[in-house]
């Protein structure tokens, strides 16, 4: 089933298939169905094409998702960028934006980086 362009997974039941789009959360998807009124215990591949076309018409109208979502994002980022402000300097560098500590703990935004003189040293090779 597809649902403003994505593909929803069929067996999950529908408030839960729902945050496969981008831009809708659970907490959002239960506001949806409750809308919709339709029983969040079915599965999506029981919904009517009536049901399929009322979740659609809410989405499209009260929710920024997918493609829009993500441009609006990106232009936030650009333009904390070109002012050069605090937040826009941590993301040209690759750091964590929002106060985290980068003693440590700052793996997923550095990438596996080590940085000091022993760690992620090859073995040394062995005699033959």
């Amino acid at each position: 089933m597809r649902i403003v362009g994505i593909n929803i997974p069929d067996h999950k039941k529908i408030e839960y298939a729902l945050p496969y789009i981008y831009g809708v959360g659970l907490s959002a998807a239960q506001k949806i169905v409750k809308t919709a009124k339709i029983n969040p215990d079915t599965r999506a591949k029981d919904l009517t094409q009536a049901e399929i076309n009322r979740l659609r018409e809410i989405i499209e109208k009260n929710y920024k998702i997918e493609g829009d979502l993500r441009r609006e994002i990106m232009t936030n980022i650009k333009r904390v960028r070109e002012l050069q402000i605090y937040r826009g300097l941590r993301h040209m560098r690759g750091l964590p934006v929002r106060g985290q500590r980068t003693k440590t703990n700052s793996r997923t935004r550095r990438g596996n980086v080590r940085r000091t003189a022993g760690s992620g040293r090859k073995p040394a090779a062995s005699p033959t």
